[in-house]
C-alpha cells in the first residue's frame, strides 16, 4: 500500500521494546513513531497524535493491555497484542484486536500480521461507509454504493476482520464489509450456520471435515475455539442421527 502505517509499541519490558523495534525496521510500510513502557503515557500521546497501529503487551503493571485497548476504543487505530500469555487470546479478540502475537514470535509470523494490517487499511479506505443488511434468504452487502445480494446458500464462511467481516463464497472469493460478527451471527439462520470460533462462522453444509480443534471448509482449515467445541459436536451428532 502507498500510505506508511504509523505505529507505537507499549511494553513494560525494555528488551521486548528493543526486539520489536528491530523487527519492525524490516518492514518499510510501517514506521515506529514511539515506544512506551507505561500504558498511561501511551494514552496521553494518542490524545494529540494519530497512529494507525498500536502494538501492546497485555500483562503490564498498573493499566493492563486489555484496559489500555478499551480506553482507546474510540481512536481510529487498531491494536495488535504481543504477549507471552496464551490465556489472554479470547479476551483480546473479544475487543476486536486485529491480531494476537504470542511471544516469542518469529519475523515470518510478524510478516503475516503486517500483511493483515496492510490489507485492513486498504479495505478501510475503500469501504468507509459500507455495511450489510440481512433479509430472508440472503444478505445484502453494500459496496461501492451498491447493494450486492448474496444468498445464504452461497456463503461458505464469515471471518472477523477487526470492525469488518469477510464473507467467503469460495476458496478465493470474498466480500468485505463494515459489520460485526455479533450482528452477522444474529442475522444468519441457526439451522444453516454455526459459530466455531470468535473469528469464524461457517456454513454447516459447506463443512468438508470436522476435528476437535479444526474444521475444513473448501480448502480452508478453520480453528475451532474451545468455547464453541461442544456446540459444534452437537451439530455433528445431530447430522449423523438424521442420516441414519
Amino acid at each position: 500500500m502507498s500510505e506508511t502505517l504509523r505505529c507505537i509499541c507499549v511494553d513494560d519490558e525494555p528488551l521486548a521494546l528493543e526486539v520489536m523495534q528491530t523487527l519492525l525496521e524490516s518492514f518499510p510500510g510501517l514506521k515506529l513513531e514511539k515506544t512506551f513502557s507505561h500504558a498511561l503515557k501511551a494514552i496521553d500521546y494518542l490524545k494529540n497524535n494519530k497512529v494507525h497501529v498500536v502494538f501492546s503487551d497485555i500483562n503490564m503493571p498498573g493499566v493492563s493491555g486489555i484496559e489500555f485497548a478499551q480506553s482507546i476504543a474510540d481512536n481510529e487505530c487498531v491494536v495488535v497484542f504481543t504477549t507471552a500469555h496464551q490465556e489472554y487470546a479470547a479476551e483480546a479478540f473479544e475487543i476486536e484486536a486485529l491480531d494476537f502475537l504470542l511471544k516469542p514470535f518469529s519475523p515470518d509470523r510478524l510478516a503475516k500480521t503486517v500483511k493483515r494490517l496492510e490489507e485492513y487499511f486498504e479495505l478501510r479506505s475503500s469501504l468507509q461507509k459500507d455495511n450489510t443488511e440481512l433479509s430472508e434468504g440472503s444478505v445484502f452487502v453494500k459496496s461501492d454504493g451498491k447493494l450486492l445480494k448474496v444468498a445464504f446458500t452461497d456463503i461458505w464462511l464469515v471471518e472477523a476482520f477487526a470492525d469488518y467481516v469477510k464473507i467467503w463464497t469460495s476458496d478465493d472469493k470474498r466480500i468485505v464489509t463494515l459489520q460485526t460478527m455479533k450482528n452477522m451471527e444474529q442475522g444468519l439462520p441457526e439451522d444453516r450456520f454455526i459459530r466455531v470460533h470468535r473469528s469464524f462462522i461457517v456454513a454447516i453444509d459447506k463443512m468438508v471435515s470436522v476435528h476437535s480443534s479444526s474444521i475444513k471448509v473448501g480448502n480452508k482449515e478453520i480453528p475451532v475455539g474451545k468455547n464453541y467445541r461442544d456446540g459444534l459436536m452437537e451439530i455433528v451428532q445431530r447430522l449423523n442421527t438424521l442420516r441414519r
